[in-house]
Formats: structure tokens, C-alpha cells, sequence
């Protein structure tokens, strides 16, 4: 591995493949960075466990990660990130970008209303760490806040077209609805995969917030003021896969957030 950091890659982790949903945009808008993912399959859910354990977990992602020689962590995991940022920047002298932050700002840019939804698994929003990031933001909105537990394993079964998905939409967002929301965010990566279900539920007036296109323009400007992005040479970067599970339905799940074939996948005990 080069000492150059402009050649190093850049670290992405999740609690399983949902992560690869900002992978996806990072290849698309930084196509020429080499990425690193692990996605901790063996332990998910993350979003039903104890905040102490959800942290140990995260600091074993980044350990992994960190060996990889990355320029830079991506916490794409929105439960991960609700609790566990203080202890990964205390623990990692490196760029740490998650997803609440950049999705947070971009909630508040959107509201005209000031009445932003947020959407996420049980952990996610008791942490209320998207509450804390908007109102550090403008303290004046309100935010309103609605755990979808069963929006993942739909998402992993491929149930996001039929009238399953529609009816677990309507069952999870209609308190949201009727608070007037302007804004929704998506806050797991998992959820994006049933953005067009969920947009056609709430309608055209209620913009809804992907964390992974914020989070990538985040951690491009963070790279170019610290003079670390790739060189654009024309050669595309690499990107490996590294799980802690592989899961019979690993491949079909994992190309469908991917957006693309994906290469031979390497499987990893963390301790």
C-alpha cells in the first residue's frame, strides 16, 4: 500500500449491506476514489441493541478499517452513528463523516414549513440525534420523529413494490402526515430502496432527504480542503467488499443497493 494518501482508500461501514446504498453514490460522484466496506452482517440488527454494545461494535468496524490504511471513515450506519461518533473521533485520528450530519443540513436548507419528518430504526430515533443535528442547525424547526422497524426486512426480501410495502408505509408514516411535514428523511440506508413507495405517500409537497448524496458532497469537500481527493487520472477506483457474514441472499440483496455486479466478497471474524 503507497503512503501517498491520495491514493489511499476511503473506509465505509455498516451494521450490514444497507451501507452500499452510499457506496453507490460514491462511486457515481467520486468514481475515481478506492473504496473499503464492511459490512458486519453476523451481528445486525444493530437498531435493537444496547448503545454500549452498538459503540464496542463501531470502534471493531473502524479498527478493521483503519488497517486497511483508509484516508477517510464513512459511517454509513445511521444507528451507528447515533451514539457512536464521540468515542470513534477520540479513538481514530482520521476524517470521520456520518450520515446524520450532512442529512440533518440538508433537511434544514430544504423545510419552507420548519416541520421535518425523520425516519429510522428503534435506536436511531430514541437516540434523537437527528433532533440534536437540526436543531444545532435552526432551533426553530420541529421535528417529528417515527421508528419503521419493519421497513429493513422488507427491503432485504425485496418486498419494496408490492402492497405490503404500501401498507407498512401507511401505517408508519401517516402520524408524520398529519403533522404537516415538509421534509422527510430517510435515517437508515436501507430506506432508499423504497424512496419511490414512500414518495408516492406522502406526495409531491413533502421532499424527501437520501442521507447518501449529502453525505458524499460532505466528505468531497473535506478531501479537497485537506488536498486529499484521488487524482482524476481516467482510471475508476477499485472498490472491495469485506463482511463479517455471507448470507445465503448476500449477492441478490447486495447488487440490488450496490446498482451494480459485484466482486468476490471476503468474509472477516472481528473480535
Amino acid at each position: 500500500m503507497t503512503n501517498n494518501i491520495e491514493s489511499r482508500p476511503i473506509g465505509v461501514f455498516d451494521s450490514g449491506l444497507g451501507g452500499l446504498t452510499v457506496v453507490r453514490e460514491l462511486r457515481k460522484n467520486l468514481p475515481h476514489e478506492k473504496i473499503v466496506y464492511f459490512g458486519d452482517i453476523a451481528r445486525l440488527p444493530y437498531g435493537i441493541k444496547s448503545k454500549q454494545q452498538i459503540i464496542e461494535f463501531s470502534k471493531q468496524n473502524s479498527a478493521f478499517l483503519s488497517k486497511q490504511k483508509i484516508k477517510a471513515l464513512v459511517v454509513a450506519c445511521n444507528t451507528s452513528a447515533s451514539v457512536s461518533m464521540p468515542a470513534l473521533r477520540k479513538n481514530f485520528k482520521l476524517p470521520i463523516v456520518d450520515v446524520i450530519g450532512p442529512a440533518a443540513r440538508r433537511a434544514v436548507q430544504l423545510t419552507r414549513e420548519g416541520r421535518v419528518g425523520v425516519i429510522g430504526t428503534t435506536a436511531t430515533i430514541e437516540s434523537k440525534a437527528y433532533d440534536r443535528a437540526i436543531h444545532r442547525l435552526s432551533p426553530k424547526i420541529k421535528v417529528f420523529s417515527a421508528a419503521c422497524p419493519l421497513f429493513v426486512p422488507l427491503v432485504e426480501e425485496g418486498w419494496t413494490q408490492d402492497g405490503v410495502a404500501a401498507d407498512t408505509i401507511k401505517k408508519y408514516l401517516t402520524p408524520l402526515i398529519r403533522q404537516n411535514v415538509d421534509v422527510l428523511v430517510l435515517g437508515c440506508t436501507h430506506y432508499p430502496m423504497l424512496k419511490g413507495k414512500i414518495q408516492q405517500f406522502v406526495g409531491p409537497r413533502v421532499k424527501i432527504v437520501d442521507s447518501a448524496f449529502p453525505t458524499v458532497n460532505f466528505l468531497k469537500e473535506v478531501l479537497h480542503c485537506q488536498g486529499h481527493l484521488a487524482p482524476a487520472n481516467g482510471q475508476k477506483g477499485g472498490l472491495e467488499i469485506f463482511v463479517s457474514d455471507f448470507p445465503r441472499n448476500f449477492i441478490r440483496i447486495g447488487e440490488r443497493f450496490l446498482g451494480q455486479k459485484m466482486n468476490p466478497v471476503k468474509v472477516v471474524r472481528l473480535k
